[in-house]
């Protein structure tokens, strides 16, 4: 069984945060150090340590992913405009926590996508 992860305990209740959504799936609650405007982050509810891990039986939850994240984009008005999602993985990724997660990002004109400069 994977480590309990901070994500773990804010779907489960023991750590208090704005949860946005929650379903059976998947679980989105406001990121406490946020990049823009709207940054939320949607999690699986099932405490999976990262895509490299995933395996067929995940496929309803990661799909339930980017249906949640339409939906908090339509509820914060900017799904015409325009908005972020990304999904870090590994230590070089940038995954900080080993919880898959989506950063859904958004509110004005987002910056670069952070890549690496050539070497």
């Amino acid at each position: 069984m994977a480590e309990e992860t901070i994500f773990t305990k804010i779907i489960n209740g023991t750590i208090p945060s704005k949860i946005i959504y929650h379903d059976e799936l998947v679980s989105a609650f406001a990121d406490i150090n946020p990049k823009a405007e709207h940054h939320i982050l949607i999690v699986t509810n099932k405490p999976i340590p990262s895509v490299a891990e995933v395996t067929k039986d995940d496929e309803p939850a990661l799909g339930r992913l980017f249906t949640v994240a339409r939906k908090i984009a339509e509820d914060l008005n900017v799904n015409e405009s325009g908005y972020r999602l990304i999904v870090n993985v590994g230590k070089d990724g940038g995954q900080e926590v080993p919880h898959i997660h989506m950063h859904l990002l958004a509110g004005g004109k987002l910056g670069g996508l952070g890549f690496p400069d050539k070497k």
